[in-house]
């Protein structure tokens, strides 16, 4: 197999420096002498006319003097001579670029149309470039640090992609007081040409990387983005550090979705899809890397917590339960067991307190009765350096219960120097040991994490379930034609409805009316009570302008809210277009939780969907989980249990559970309609009223635009549905019915299967090579696409 594109930026044979310098403030001088000091092994070229010889060097007055093209050239000279140097470089063969020079992108819009002019030139000549504007690269193995930083990295199993300089340092130096190496440090600059998913492909594809760290501060490409991070995550683990979390802004929304889903919302959804792990620090990002290099794996997020004083196990609790994790409870007969062997005063529950004098055989003895539970997932011992303690001696025993228990063990030992020898013991064992209780639950979070991404990862649903009824798309798409070519975006009550029927989604009749006395023959033939709104497009929630009047019961009071609605909107909104009134069946269940379903196309990763509590204070309540389609079963079942209202759908008091088939089914046909409508640019069903008898749309507002129908099917999405349009289904002579279909992730053991069942003659000529069957990584690359 050849060599990953990107190949020569991190391992190349020559390199020249354009723009190196001997003055000491010159970024040409520092990449220079770091490339010399690396102890790189190849020609490196300095081009510069100014000068004859840099460090002992002969320096070139230009790249066409060079004995030979250089594999590798790095630009550091002033951005307006950036492009003459590029287009050089085309006619010259030199095909790898690194741009470290500013004023592109940035500097305003003279900076973004030279970034431009750079773009074309680099497309122009085939050249693969990174940056502009970035610090450039280093693969320590290689002895190559092609970077203006004073960091020099250790070899090591890590690689770093970062879109911030000053950040990459900082996380490099860090790295050295932790005595962590790298594979690859790549810094991207603006991107305009090489960017995280080149970078990601190239390094899922390197043996001398375990895992992977990204800062990010934005992204361009989804498709790419997440095409790369995918790719990746299904081979090592992938750790994401994302800067402004809180960099919303004040958004002026149609819809609550709108109002309540921020570009963050969608680019955690887009991580948890990509199966990788996002952290909120530099200390997490190291916390998180080194125990998913550990070799620990996790079914589910339960922990149980052993420790020797109350305090740090409440501390630890706390954490866990901020992160949603679960504290695993104590069986009877576990709870027998551990009252036999501790004094009476122990804490009779999870965390297991075993007291302040508590010996290493105590410590052992409890450890070999906990993990007899299987509804665990992992224990985590905890020591405070007391009077009585022997840190070294518990840590000893540690080491011992492992060894002969598979299940899989965290350390905190609190404290300095009393404890630092203990820690040692645990840390050459391969026993992750933490300075604080927080830390440790925090690591214990990042390998449920990884677990539950990783199952999203492997799921390739289609657009569609073939058991389900086939919606009336042309149907919806008229409706919203018409709408557009009425000059309007947002759609009525009425038309929002008629969308939602055609795609099976239920709701409350309603009439739409537009004089008191229609109202009255609406509410005659609808039956009392009902439910009058105001109908107008330009009143972004009814009940802020008083449009709603619920509960009404007689004919005289359907006449009198009829123009009392008309009335109080022309007041609160006098240009509003006003088109009438609905009259709509007031719901009698006693029994009802209201929900919201809604829809928001962020501009970088698409549309997503969002589910949680309804009612008019959802952005007081932010009670939602955010999502991307398409959806399956197993990914709607999650994303409504990352809900607080998720509690409240099950029996509770007099209340029966509310019907989860339907409400599954509806947001199954939600992710339907926003993969095959890519008009629809944000939806909102609330209410989405739920009980035991089922679920229905009490109100939908949709806001649509003009769709791009140059971009293939569901080129809207940031991920693509599975190919459902490419099974084929055949009878071959003997009458024996074959399906032809696509790949899915859970094909792996049929196909591990297939090739061990292989002549190994066979499998020389279709892998080159010999073997008995896949490794992981072909596996995974065969089978999930």
């Amino acid at each position: 197999m050849g060599h990953h594109y990107l190949h020569q930026f991190l391992s190349p044979r020559s390199i020249a420096v354009v723009g190196a310098s001997d003055r000491e403030t010159s970024v040409g001088t520092r990449v220079l002498e770091n490339i010399l000091s690396a102890g790189f092994k190849g020609p490196v070229y300095p081009v510069n006319p100014k000068y004859q010889e840099l460090q002992s060097l002969t320096c070139y007055p230009a790249l066409s003097a060079l004995p030979e093209p250089a594999e590798l050239v790095v630009i550091t000279t002033p951005a307006a001579t950036v492009i003459g140097i590029v287009n050089e470089c085309g006619e010259l063969g030199c095909r790898n670029v690194i741009v470290m020079s500013g004023g592109f992108g940035d500097a305003g819009a003279s900076g973004r149309q030279l970034e431009q002019r750079l773009q074309q030139a680099v497309h122009r000549h085939g050249i693969h470039l990174l940056g502009p504007d970035c610090m450039g690269v280093m693969r320590p193995r290689a002895g190559l640090n092609a970077t203006f930083s004073r960091n020099q990295s250790r070899d090591g199993g890590l690689a770093l992609i970062s879109q911030s300089g000053a950040i990459c340092t900082s996380i490099l130096d860090w790295a050295e007081t932790r005595k962590l190496g790298f594979s690859s440090v790549v810094t991207l600059g603006d991107a305009a040409d090489v960017d995280f998913g080149d970078v990601l492909d190239s390094l899922a594809l390197d043996r001398h990387t375990k895992s992977i760290l990204l800062y990010v501060e934005g992204i361009r490409n989804a498709r790419s983005f997440m095409s790369g991070l995918r790719s990746a995550s299904r081979m090592k683990p992938v750790i994401v550090l994302k800067a402004g979390r809180h960099a919303e802004g004040a958004r002026a929304a149609s819809t609550h979705t709108g109002a309540i889903v921020g570009s963050f919302d969608a680019f955690d959804a887009a991580l948890q899809r990509a199966g990788v792990v996002r952290v909120d620090s530099i200390t997490q990002l190291f916390t998180a890397a080194e125990i998913l290099s550990s070799g620990i794996h996790v079914r589910q997020n339960r922990l149980l917590i052993i420790t020797n004083a109350g305090g740090p196990g409440v501390m630890a609790t706390d954490r866990a339960v901020e992160l949603g994790l679960s504290l695993s409870p104590l069986g009877a007969e576990v709870q027998r067991a551990l009252g036999q062997v501790l004094p009476f005063a122990w804490s009779h529950g999870n965390p297991v307190d075993i007291l302040g004098d508590a010996t290493p055989e105590r410590y052992e003895q409890v450890l070999d009765i906990c993990l007899r539970e299987d509804n665990m997932d992992a224990v985590l011992v905890m020591l405070t350096p007391q009077a009585m303690t022997d840190p070294t001696g518990v840590a000893e025993t540690l080491v011992g219960v492992r060894q002969r228990i598979k299940k899989p063990i965290l350390a905190c030992w609190m404290g300095g120097t009393q404890v630092a020898p203990a820690r040692e013991i645990l840390s050459a064992a391969g026993i992750p040991c933490f300075s604080a209780p927080e830390q440790a639950v925090e690591a214990f979070s990042y390998l449920a994490c990884f677990h539950s991404n990783q199952k999203l990862l492997m799921q390739v649903p289609p657009v569609r379930d073939e058991a389900e009824p086939e919606p009336d798309i042309r149907g919806a798409r008229l409706i919203i034609e018409s709408v557009l070519g009425e000059g309007r975006r947002t759609l009525s009550t009425i038309e929002s409805r008629a969308i939602l029927a055609a795609f099976g989604i239920p709701s409350t009749p309603a009439i739409l009316v537009r004089s008191p006395t229609e109202a009255l023959v609406a509410a005659e033939s609808l039956g009392y009570p009902v439910v009058m709104k105001i109908s107008s497009p330009d009143v972004v929630h009814k009940s802020d302008v008083n449009g709603v009047r619920m509960n009404i019961n007689s004919a005289n009071t359907v006449r009198s809210v009829y123009q009392e609605l008309v009335d109080r909107v022309g007041q609160a909104l006098p240009g509003a277009r006003i088109e009438g009134v609905t009259v709509e069946s007031m719901d009698r269940g006693t029994h009802v939780r209201e929900l919201m379903i809604g829809v928001v196309r962020d501009p970088v990763f698409g549309p997503v969907i969002s589910f949680g509590a309804g009612g008019t204070a959802v952005e007081i309540m932010r009670d939602h989980a955010v999502v991307l389609p398409p959806l399956n079963e197993y990914m709607i079942r999650k994303t409504i249990d990352r809900t607080r209202i998720a509690d409240m759908l099950k029996a509770f008091r007099q209340m029966p559970e509310a019907d989860g088939r339907a409400l599954e089914q509806v947001m199954q046909r939600v992710s339907v309609l926003v993969c095959e409508l890519p008009e629809v640019v944000e939806m909102d069903i609330n209410p989405l009223l739920a009980d035991d008898k089922g679920v229905r749309a009490v109100d939908a507002r949709f806001v649509v635009g003009y769709a791009d129908r140059e971009i293939r099917p569901y080129g809207h999405m940031a991920i693509h549905p599975y190919p459902s349009d490419l099974v084929r289904r055949h009878q071959l002579v003997d009458g024996t019915d074959i399906v032809i279909r696509p790949l899915r992730p859970e094909d792996a053991a049929m196909e591990q299967q297939f090739v061990r069942n292989l002549s190994g003659e066979s499998r020389y000529m279709r892998f080159m090579q010999s073997l008995r069957e896949l490794t992981p990584d072909m596996l995974v690359r065969l089978t999930q696409i």
